[in-house]
């Protein structure tokens, strides 16, 4: 039986630029029971651990009238750099649609 994704839960996973400095991520998820699955799973060490980031630089907002979570931290390099291998922070958001869960308890 293949594995149950924090996108499986999802009508959309989607990373952005929130400026030049920073990626949102954004969770809409399609029901209360995923809302509650995500709100509990997605938490700062989580997201440091994934991306590799220290956990104070991340921000995370639940907002559970509209079933969704929503994740910010800074870029790893500014946006449109040298270094920048995806300048509009658009495939960020891979990993965390990838993140394994059980339904009915979080794995």
């Amino acid at each position: 039986m293949p594995e149950t994704t924090l996108a499986d839960l999802a009508y959309e996973v989607r990373s952005k630029n929130a400026g030049p400095f920073w990626v949102t991520m954004e969770l809409f998820m399609r029901d209360t029971e995923g809302y509650r699955i995500a709100a509990d799973l997605v938490d700062e060490p989580m997201i440091a651990r994934l991306y590799r980031l220290a956990e104070s630089t991340v921000r995370i907002f639940r907002i559970p009238s509209l079933n969704v979570v929503k994740i910010s931290f800074p870029r790893p390099v500014s946006q449109g750099s040298l270094r920048d291998r995806d300048v509009h922070a658009g495939q960020h958001h891979v990993p965390l649609a990838r993140v394994p869960v059980v339904v009915g308890r979080v794995s």
